[in-house]
């Protein structure tokens, strides 16, 4: 597969990190292997591979790697495969993709069937699952990578208990599909699954040109967290101080600094608008 280039992020360091990078040079015979060291050489790594005429770009690590590669190759005749090797792997999940074995998922990327699917975007910062404003942002930001090493997903539940004492922001929502003008916390979907295998949105549909949008009214943080049990263990939200609606746009806004997003990566403050690419992005996905 000559018109295919890996580039690897192997997150981990020591022993594990030769390990996965072995186990993807024996799985992707023929293609090229490129390993990244430190945050956004993906990207980097994925554009000049779009410039250079490879059709291929297969991301080999987690959502945050799937991110990087998909900003640099927005826009470009590439397709996207995967192999899954992250903590998460949300956008693997949701694909239907075999998370759990690397050899099926590189079979998907050797059979080459293209399934385009929507891009939306934050700001011009493109995603491919999921964005917050607010809550989950401000647990990502106040989460170190050291803490993250120690914990794993843990840290982020640590990080959430010691924000909910807090008092939330004041979001202004403009969007002519929204039924509210004011919020405290804002999720914005692709696809149904957010934080591994939880069925957020619940209308979502990864190709159908809208974004999904949640947004918890005028709550604390204790209330927003007390909510979430509505809005992932029912067929719909029933909760009055939470609406779900779809659109093509929207903005967010706040007198306040608050953190924005994007597949768990940090991409600066409010205001922020949200659109989206319908077919925008040429993944390789099983039937």
């Amino acid at each position: 597969m000559k018109d295919t280039v890996v580039i690897l992020n192997p997150a981990a360091r020591g022993a594990r990190a030769h390990r996965l990078r072995a186990e993807v040079e024996s799985i992707a015979r023929g293609a090229i292997l490129c390993a990244t060291s430190h945050s956004g050489e993906a990207e980097v790594l994925a554009r000049h591979a779009a410039a250079e005429g490879f059709e291929r770009i297969v991301a080999a690590g987690g959502d945050g790697t799937i991110n990087e590669i998909v900003n640099g190759i927005a826009g470009k005749n590439v397709a996207l495969g995967l192999l899954p090797i992250g903590t998460m792997n949300v956008f693997a999940t949701e694909l239907g993709l075999p998370s759990n074995d690397l050899r099926a998922c590189w079979e998907i990327i050797r059979q080459n069937r293209i399934r385009p699917v929507d891009l939306p975007s934050a700001n011009g910062k493109h995603f491919v699952q999921l964005a917050g404003v607010g809550l989950d942002a401000q647990v990502v930001k106040e989460t170190s990578r050291s803490f993250k090493r120690s914990f794993g997903p843990l840290s982020y539940l640590i990080s959430a208990a010691q924000i909910a004492s807090r008092q939330p922001p004041r979001l202004r929502i403009e969007s002519e599909n929204a039924g509210m003008e004011e919020g405290s916390f804002v999720l914005v979907g692709n696809g149904r699954l957010y934080g591994g295998r939880l069925p957020f949105f619940k209308q979502a549909v990864i190709d159908d040109g809208l974004l999904d949008v949640i947004v918890f009214k005028r709550l604390s943080y204790v209330e927003i967290i007390r909510y979430l049990q509505n809005v992932i263990f029912t067929q719909q939200i029933t909760a009055p101080d939470v609406e779900y609606f779809q659109t093509r746009r929207l903005r967010v806004s706040s007198d306040e600094d608050v953190p924005v997003e994007v597949d768990g990566e940090l991409i600066g403050n409010c205001p922020v608008e949200f659109r989206i690419r319908r077919g925008g992005l040429r993944v390789l996905a099983p039937l």
